[in-house]
């Protein structure tokens, strides 16, 4: 069966939870769908019937996924118009299909959602999972790098990493994805800015006899700029730098420009440093 893969992308994969048995973990199953994409939530045969108040107070406001739930009676019946569906299971069975991690089946879902074939999630019941019969149904079987001597998620967690797995199979890069990114940094220091720093600090070190004894200081000088050079300094590290060592010194600390056109945050006239 095809359908328009804009639709397919538009609501992922259907996640269809077999007989679950709380409704707080439908809720939140519907909230960490709705965290990274995915609209098309079915439940089969959940035990404490249908609607569920609990269920939609877990959801947290995910109405968009809450309101188009539908209720089945059987697995069959759920996934009858998906033609590629993946069965999630914690522990090994003795069936005979291709296992994959969820980075790994993410993609695949997608390549099927991009050829117009409608896909699907199978989830399992919080105390038992799926059975083998209902595995059977899948095309393949994910199952998650988790801790052997503690592997079972619960249901709304294991909904959440495929979720996000299958929202970060559609974008180039994990960052593409972000809801906000590293702000733009100034630019990077000139050497000349960087030159300024090293004086200002080398003279602010000598006005207080750092420099002792006195012939080692070209190799403490170097070793300095040599330490200041690996920082990778922006403009605006360097004109903070520059006003905490001007602080120190009790003097100002905005730099002033010279007639010669370079900068200083001393007390002298700023036309005197062009003799």
């Amino acid at each position: 069966m095809n359908t328009s893969p804009d639709r397919l992308l538009a609501d992922g994969p259907a996640v269809i939870l077999v007989e679950p048995q709380l409704g707080e973990n439908i809720g939140t199953a519907a909230r960490a769908m709705a965290n990274f994409g995915l609209r098309d939530l079915r439940i089969v045969k959940p035990r404490d019937g249908w609607p569920n108040e609990s269920a939609r107070r877990a959801a947290s406001r995910a109405d968009h996924v809450f309101d188009r739930i539908r209720v089945f009676e059987t697995v069959e019946a759920a996934i009858a118009d998906i033609g590629y569906l993946i069965a999630t299971t914690a522990r090994p069975r003795e069936i005979v299909k291709t296992v994959r991690g969820p980075a790994s089946a993410a993609m695949i879902l997608r390549g099927h959602a991009v050829a117009g074939t409608p896909t699907g999630m199978l989830f399992g019941r919080e105390r038992i999972g799926l059975t083998n019969e209902e595995i059977s149904l899948a095309d393949e079987i994910v199952t998650l790098p988790v801790d052997p001597e503690f592997a079972s998620l619960n249901i709304a967690q294991a909904v959440l990493i495929l979720g996000y797995e299958w929202r970060r199979s559609g974008l180039a890069s994990e960052e593409e994805g972000l809801r906000f990114q590293t702000p733009n940094p100034s630019r990077p220091a000139t050497k000349e800015e960087l030159v300024g720093l090293f004086e200002h600090l080398e003279g602010a070190l000598e006005a207080v006899t750092f420099f002792r004894p006195a012939e080692k200081k070209p190799v403490v000088v170097q070793t300095l700029r040599a330490m200041l050079a690996k920082a990778s300094f922006t403009e605006q590290d360097i004109r903070t730098l520059r006003g905490v060592i001007a602080a120190l010194e009790n003097r100002p600390t905005r730099p002033r420009r010279r007639a010669d056109g370079s900068l200083t945050t001393s007390r002298e006239d700023p036309g005197e440093g062009a003799a």
